[in-house]
């Protein structure tokens, strides 16, 4: 099937789990009460992207209340009661982070429960996202390596573990969280390809990374309003990612300022396409879902096509985030009716 349709990874939570529109939700729960409400919310997510017809579906992100620090929790080696400020990103947010006290190692699995329970309940291929690790070395103060390079290798190392580990769990597809990798071009060639390829290892599943422009609040609204009126950055990264072993890369194009001729440097991969916009909310239309499809197919083959989001949904408000998955089927759908 050409344009198979999927999202980026994240889906607001429901309001009797956590704190709605917000991206650092409250726990509306404790103990196991909050442990069986998660799974809840996790079966709703997959049926919400089945009734909208999505094809590979994932679990919402519903165990986690950061795409970052859903994975640091069961990282041993990691101080979270003395946080320190720091600028992440390029210094664009000012952030307190936990610091890294010790060597790295996993208490034990991160997504299993979730993981498992989604694919108990699903036929439909499956996604698990994982935060990168170059983008989580941005994330966390280092008290303990002494280099970045050396504790992103220490984290990509532990991604491998719990990667591994999904993908005995019957998971299809494990992407890559990287937004650091729209921030710092030099160091992705250098060693954040290195980095992810040391977290892939091993893997016959399909991989993906995920490197679009960020949420739609306001820090990366105005930082993006800042970047001109072409999105450049991409073309000093795109030739190392097509020489990469990953999979899939997964980019934001609605509403972006992305010169769509860039995707041509990714010759060999497939794409995700975002297709819909998560800055704002309005809700687009088929139509629009399968003209964006249409522009890409300019410079990629439609059989590497995959609609997908352009970042994730959690702050959204979640009326607005279902009728814009029913727009990504149906979009998609359009798509192949117009272009096989």
């Amino acid at each position: 099937m050409i344009f198979p349709s999927t999202i980026a990874g994240s889906l607001p939570k429901p309001s009797w789990l956590a704190e709605p529109n917000k991206l650092w939700p409250q726990w509306r729960l404790q103990g196991d009460d909050l442990a069986a409400a998660k799974l809840d919310a996790t079966l709703l997510a997959i049926k919400l992207q089945e009734d909208a017809g999505i094809d590979i579906v994932g679990d919402g992100e519903q165990s986690r209340q950061h795409f970052v620090h859903g994975f640091l929790e069961f990282v041993d080696g990691i101080d979270f009661a003395h946080k320190v400020e720091m600028g992440i990103r390029g210094d664009r947010y000012k952030a307190m982070v936990p610091v890294v006290k010790g060597e790295l190692k996993l208490k034990g699995r991160v997504h299993q429960l979730e993981a498992r329970h989604a694919r108990a309940h699903t036929k439909r291929q499956l996604k698990i996202t994982l935060p990168g690790p170059m983008t989580i070395s941005d994330t966390v103060s280092d008290a303990h390596y002494g280099d970045k390079i050396k504790m992103a290798m220490a984290f990509a190392g532990l991604l491998n573990q719990e990667a591994r580990a999904l993908e005995a769990d019957g998971i299809d597809v494990i992407q890559f969280d990287e937004p650091a990798f729209n921030v710092f071009m030099t160091e992705v060639q250098v060693w954040g390809i290195d980095a992810l390829h040391k977290a892939i290892d091993g893997l016959k599943c399909t991989t993906a990374v995920h490197i679009c422009y960020g949420y739609g609040i306001k820090a990366n609204i105005d930082w993006k309003n800042s970047l001109g009126s072409e999105w450049t950055q991409y073309e000093k990264i795109f030739p190392a990612l097509a020489k990469s072993r990953i999979g899939q890369v997964s980019l934001e194009c609605i509403n972006s300022r992305v010169p769509l001729k860039l995707l041509s440097l990714l010759d060999g991969k497939d794409l995700l396409v975002g297709v819909i916009d998560v800055a704002n909310d309005t809700v687009e239309t088929p139509e629009q879902v399968a003209g964006v499809i249409g522009e890409v197919m300019k410079f990629v083959p439609k059989e590497r096509i995959v609609a997908s989001t352009n970042c994730g949904m959690a702050p959204m408000h979640a009326d607005i985030a279902r009728a814009k998955l029913v727009a990504l089927g149906a979009g998609a759908k359009l798509a192949r009716e117009k272009y096989a």
